[in-house]
């Protein structure tokens, strides 16, 4: 029942948040736009609509803005809850393995080097440079907790924490020595998360991500129940965790680098919204991973919608709205010991 009110929640969102913005358009005209573009019938008068201002902000703008809020925002408390199972840590999120680092390296070498605007290479773009550094930063971590031995949540974490360190360190290496301000600015709003460059030219692919990844990661539910257990229970029941943590870092990995170099970076929704619905429907995956889902979707949506009308004739980043929701949400959870992560 909560997941099919949770259904009806999203698409209503969508709709609501379609007619909110610098230029406002009533919910009913927003219905009869989308449905007109979606299907070609007509709801009422529809013919001065459709070659009308509000078509190009509802249909050119505000919908594939709002998709890939959807899209950002179910992805991220995806990889959030498959990383707290897999690493058995209430304070895993998707950024764990460095990720998010290693994007913000990629972009930044991108923009203050030049590559994001010349060449054959430079033609790929800052989204594919952020990409390529996520990957790569995920990649090492999954190395350096490889070594010596089988990789455990442990080993994960400190891995992750210092590739972290590294990428970070060099990013802030490139911009302490650049002299282009114009970039500098890129790189900070870059790294603090926007969804202004959403186009329906840039959602297919994460949206086939996101897909696959959701149908295959709901049939292991059983999976990551057992990891919250503890390694030895796991081992215990069969559970080969050596080759399902790899194998979960490696798709979240794919997702989390997909939406990073998307949206930039945005913090604190892979955190909390698991964490928030674990606290209402328990920590069966089964009911928890879709539930997070939609719940980070609306979320997501919301707090967009936030970002680009707080400001009048501008915007936030959304990682700023979704940190200043975030946090104190999550303080509110430790001091009532909610989070109820693995049972606890």
């Amino acid at each position: 029942m909560i997941i099919l009110i949770l259904s009806a929640a999203v698409v209503c969102s969508v709709i609501l948040a379609v007619s909110i913005g610098q230029v406002s358009i009533p919910f009913m005209e927003s219905y009869r736009i989308l449905v007109y573009q979606l299907t070609g019938i007509p709801i009422g008068d529809i013919g001065e609509l459709a070659s009308g201002s509000q078509v190009d902000i509802i249909w050119h703008i505000r919908l594939p803005r709002v998709l890939l809020a959807m899209i950002a925002g179910s992805g991220l408390a995806l990889c959030g809850t498959v990383m707290q199972a897999s690493v058995q840590n209430p304070l895993a999120d998707p950024y764990i393995l460095g990720i998010s680092s290693g994007a913000s390296l990629g972009a930044t070498f991108s923009i203050m080097i030049g590559f994001g605007a010349a060449g054959i290479i430079g033609g790929m773009g800052i989204a594919f440079w952020a990409f390529i550094g996520a990957l790569g930063a995920a990649a090492l971590v999954l190395v350096l907790a490889s070594i010596g031995g089988k990789t455990s949540s442990v080993k994960l974490v400190l891995a992750g924490t210092v590739i972290n360190a590294l990428c970070s360190a060099f990013s802030n290496f490139i911009v302490y020595f650049a002299k282009d301000a114009e970039g500098i600015r890129s790189v900070t709003f870059w790294t603090m998360g926007s969804l202004a460059s959403a186009k329906w030219d840039k959602l297919p692919l994460i949206a086939i991500v996101m897909l696959i990844a959701v149908l295959f990661l709901l049939f292991q539910s059983r999976i990551m129940n057992t990891m919250l257990m503890g390694d030895e229970t796991a081992v215990t029941l069969g559970v080969n965790l050596h080759f399902y943590r790899r194998l979960y870092m490696i798709i979240s990995s794919m997702i989390t680098g997909v939406i990073v170099a998307t949206c930039g970076i945005i913090g604190f929704v892979g955190l909390i919204v698991p964490h928030l619905v674990r606290s209402v429907v328990g920590s069966d995956h089964k009911r928890l991973l879709p539930v997070a889902v939609l719940a980070s979707a609306i979320f997501l949506i919301w707090t967009d919608v936030l970002a680009r009308t707080v400001i009048p004739n501008g915007e936030l980043p959304i990682g700023i709205v979704t940190a200043l929701f975030g946090a104190p949400m999550f303080m509110y959870m430790l001091m009532k010991k909610s989070y109820g992560f693995g049972g606890k």
